[in-house]
C-alpha cells in the first residue's frame, strides 16, 4: 500500500462544519504523533529563517530560503510571502533540513510590482485562493513530467488573480492578491473564526456550494491547526464569490467515494527538493502531491479539477 492509501486508511470522517457556502469536513486520526519541525510562521516570527530574492536582480519563479536554526522548517505549498521585489506563493510543500539553503520554487501574485520595498520576505498568514491552488498543482505536475521543473503558468495565475479580483471587485495598482484579501478582511474572518479543529484532526475535506473541492492533510494535528486559518480563508475566497446555484451538501458517502478516488489514484516520485520524496498525483478530475519521508506523509494537498476533452 503507497503511504497516501495507508494515510488516508486511519484517518475518520467526522460531521461536517457549515459557515456559509463554506461546508469543512474534519479528518481525525487515532494516533497522533507530535511535528518534529517549525512551521514557515514559525520560523519567521523567531526569526530563525530567511527568504530573500536569489539575486539583487532576482527571479521571479525562485526565491532563496535560508533555514538559520538546528530545527527543520516546513514550508507549505500556496502559502504566500510578501515583500522584496514582489509577493509569491509556493509552489509545492517542501521540508528544509537544519542549517540548510534552498532555493524553492514560487509564483507570483503581485504581477504590477518589480521593485524592492524590502531585502526580506515576511510571512502573510494568507495562501493562494484553492480555485488557483488547484490549477497550480496540475501545472507543477506536468512541468515535474516533462522538464523535471517545478513551475507554475505563471500566465495562469496572473489570470487568476485577475479573475478573482475583476469577482470581488477589488482595484489593485500591483494586481496584487493581497489586496483582494484584504478588501475581503471582514468577511473572511467570519469563515476563519467559525471552523474550529477537533482534538486528533488533521486533516479536512472542503466543499463549496454542495462541491467537493479539496482535501488537506498534515502527519500532526498541531500542524494543522496551526495552519487551519490559513485553509479556512483560502477556500473561503471562493466560497463567498461563488456564483453556481447551491446544491445539497456532500454525505460522508459523498467524501469517502473522494478520499478512495485519492487512494486509488496513480503516483509518480521525484527526489524532493529539501528532505523526503515529492509524490504527484495522477487520475482523472484530481491533481495535487504530497510530501513523502520514509513511511509517512507530511503534507498532502489533492483537488477536484475539471476535464477538458480533446477536440
Amino acid at each position: 500500500m503507497n503511504p497516501i492509501a495507508e494515510m488516508l486508511d486511519h484517518l475518520t470522517i467526522q460531521d461536517p462544519q457549515t459557515f456559509g457556502e463554506l461546508i469543512l469536513f474534519p479528518l481525525t486520526a487515532a494516533t497522533v504523533r507530535a511535528p518534529d519541525y517549525r512551521t514557515l510562521d514559525e520560523a519567521l516570527e523567531r526569526k530563525i529563517a530567511r527568504v530573500t530574492e536569489i539575486s539583487e536582480g532576482g527571479s521571479v519563479p525562485e526565491l532563496r530560503f535560508e533555514n538559520l536554526s538546528d530545527e527543520r522548517i516546513l514550508l507549505v505549498d500556496g502559502e504566500e510571502l510578501i515583500g522584496a521585489r514582489q509577493n509569491r506563493v509556493l509552489n509545492l510543500t517542501i521540508l528544509v533540513g537544519a542549517r540548510r539553503q534552498v532555493v524553492i520554487p514560487v509564483s507570483c501574485v503581485e504581477r504590477g510590482r518589480w521593485a524592492y520595498v524590502s531585502r526580506q520576505f515576511r510571512s502573510s498568514r494568507r495562501k493562494l485562493f484553492a480555485k488557483a491552488r488547484a490549477a497550480k498543482a496540475e501545472q507543477v505536475s506536468e512541468s515535474l513530467r516533462s522538464e523535471g521543473s517545478r513551475r507554475s503558468d505563471q500566465a495562469r495565475i496572473w489570470a487568476d488573480v485577475a479573475e478573482v479580483s475583476a469577482l470581488h471587485r477589488v482595484r489593485s495598482a500591483t494586481g496584487s492578491m493581497a489586496d483582494v484579501y484584504g478588501q475581503k478582511r471582514d468577511h473572511l474572518a467570519e469563515y476563519e473564526t467559525a471552523f474550529q479543529a477537533l482534538a486528533d484532526q488533521s486533516g479536512a475535506v472542503f466543499a463549496i456550494n454542495g462541491r467537493i473541492v479539496g482535501l488537506e492533510c498534515f502527519d500532526a494535528k498541531e500542524t494543522f491547526e496551526r495552519l487551519l486559518s490559513k485553509l479556512a480563508t483560502s477556500y473561503a475566497l471562493d466560497a463567498i464569490g461563488a456564483t453556481d446555484q447551491l446544491a445539497a451538501a456532500p454525505s460522508l458517502d459523498d467524501v469517502a467515494r473522494f478520499l478512495k478516488a485519492i487512494q486509488i489514484a496513480s503516483t509518480t516520485t521525484y527526489p524532493a527538493l529539501g528532505e523526503g520524496t515529492d509524490l504527484r498525483l495522477e487520475a482523472p478530475g484530481l491533481a495535487g502531491g504530497a510530501l513523502i519521508e520514509g513511511d509517512r506523509v507530511v503534507h498532502l494537498a489533492a483537488f477536484t479539477i475539471e476535464e477538458t476533452g480533446e477536440s
